[in-house]
């Protein structure tokens, strides 16, 4: 037997997917802004090679034709990219600041902050997943490595909300910028903070088509179904 099991407020629901496309524009309109000055690379051996190569900003170029996929160009669309990032990051920071907002004062908190077990629960996981750990870990509502995971996001977007307004106004808040070790520094926390957004997008969505459409629907309508407990003999 099965039952209806609530497990995600509304509210929990419509910060997640306002922030699902948010963060993505965001994400692409970034792209459009390094393009102009695509400075990190990574050295293998003698060679530096860039983290995006130049077909990574204009995939289906054609130089024949000296055409490309409009969606895709990357590659000197830097105003574009500069006004849809600045559009869309106030956006960003208002959804945050709700959802963090609703975390304190509903008290969800509790039940995202890490305790002092995550660590070890998150090992289990960990192993657990690559099949080294065959005991399934315990399993509340969201399990060690979701709670550090998940708490991560939050400092993560409060990183990215601090290290843009010190790229973003360098001049104006030259405090907050000193603060962050200088323009560079703070361009360079910005940037890997994004891709650390990246990394959690593929490994979340990966884990949500594996944990199957019972988990999914969770988070669209705000129940579950679980399995009834057998009676006591």
């Amino acid at each position: 037997m099965k039952r209806i099991e609530e497990k995600h407020p509304l509210a929990i629901r419509w910060f997640h997917w306002v922030n699902f496309p948010v963060l993505a524009v965001m994400i692409w309109s970034g792209l459009l802004i390094y393009w102009a000055n695509d400075v990190y690379h990574l050295q293998l051996g003698f060679a530096n090679v860039h983290l995006f190569p130049s077909w990574f900003y204009h995939p289906g170029y054609h130089e024949a034709t000296n055409k490309g996929h409009a969606l895709w160009d990357l590659d000197y669309r830097l105003a574009e990219g500069m006004a849809w990032h600045f559009l869309f990051f106030w956006l960003f920071a208002i959804n945050g600041i709700l959802y963090v907002s609703f975390l304190a004062l509903s008290g969800q908190w509790r039940e995202l902050a890490p305790s002092r077990s995550s660590v070890k629960q998150a090992v289990e996981v960990i192993l657990h997943e690559l099949h080294i750990r065959r005991e399934v870990p315990a399993q509340g509502k969201y399990n060690g490595a979701q709670r550090i995971a998940y708490s991560t996001i939050i400092l993560m977007g409060f990183g990215s909300l601090i290290t843009g307004l010190a790229i973003y106004k360098p001049i104006q808040l030259a405090w907050l910028t000193s603060l962050l070790g200088g323009y560079e520094t703070a361009r360079f926390l910005h940037f890997w903070i994004t891709m650390g957004y990246v990394a959690f997008f593929v490994i979340h969505i990966l884990q949500v088509v594996r944990a199957g459409w019972n988990n999914f629907r969770s988070m669209v309508t705000g129940y579950i179904l679980a399995d009834e407990e057998a009676p006591l003999q």
